[in-house]
């Protein structure tokens, strides 16, 4: 296939970006998104010129390191997947397509492609540790979780912290993220000590890196490649209140 991109290209986050037009040719469709973008790479460095700069790790879906924007949709608009697992048979020859970063205040373009998220590190970090006895490892069977919380504490720590949800959101908004991360513990007996702390904290950080409130689209669980579901920021909401009414802190 013969492709046209449209690509986002920015020297550092001081400096003005703009769109620059490129040709992908003879691509295969068993290519991934990335791989095709390699191409196009290895051509500009054959030709002299600066290769696009976007972030990679584990090219397997599971580290969230590959967020783009592709024709509007975070990673491209394909449920449950990333840009990284993104093929190209999912286009057509002759395709535009215009592919851009993160667009969130919270996420400073670092250069072209690659955005700063260390924003959801510093929100990890506010919920803290949690008690946990040390010494001998108790007997698995000791602590019994109740199937229906273990299977959604599952789908919570799923999250890869790609930022998906907060490229997808008009808010740019970092709830399904945050209660994600507050839903994953807070299911299980291992979380229950710091249970409201944790969420009063995170919450506190979340609102202090300048992410956008809330509103109920919807747009961050359409986009996020692992479908965390919008049930987490329901019991965040309700987590926040019971601590807000015990005086957590």
């Amino acid at each position: 296939m013969n492709l046209t991109l449209h690509v986002w290209r920015q020297k550092n986050s001081q400096s003005e970006g703009r769109f620059v037009t490129y040709q992908a040719k003879n691509i295969i469709p068993d290519m991934s998104f990335l791989e095709m973008l390699d191409v196009v790479n290895q051509e500009l460095i054959m030709n002299g010129e600066e290769p696009i700069a976007f972030e990679h790790d584990c090219r397997e879906g599971i580290c969230g390191s590959c967020g783009i924007v592709i024709n509007g949709y975070p990673h491209g608009g394909h449920r449950g997947t990333t840009a990284c697992q993104l093929h190209m048979r999912h286009f057509k020859d002759g395709d535009t397509i215009t592919i851009e970063p993160w667009r969130a205040r919270a996420f400073p373009v670092m250069k072209d492609l690659i955005v700063d998220r260390s924003a959801f590190d510093r929100i990890i970090q506010a919920g803290g540790f949690i008690s946990a006895n040390t010494g001998v490892a108790q007997d698995a069977n000791a602590i019994l979780v109740p199937k229906q919380n273990a299977d959604a504490a599952m789908d919570a720590a799923a999250c890869i912290g790609c930022g998906a949800c907060v490229a997808a959101c008009p808010n740019a908004s970092a709830m399904l993220f945050t209660a994600a991360k507050i839903a994953h513990l807070g299911l299980l007996p291992q979380g229950q000590p710091e249970r409201h702390t944790r969420v009063v904290r995170m919450v506190e950080q979340m609102d202090k890196e300048g992410f956008g409130g809330c509103t109920n689209i919807g747009e961050c669980a359409a986009a996020c490649p692992k479908v965390i579901p919008l049930d987490v920021i329901a019991r965040m909401n309700r987590d926040l209140l019971v601590a807000k009414i015990k005086g957590a802190n």
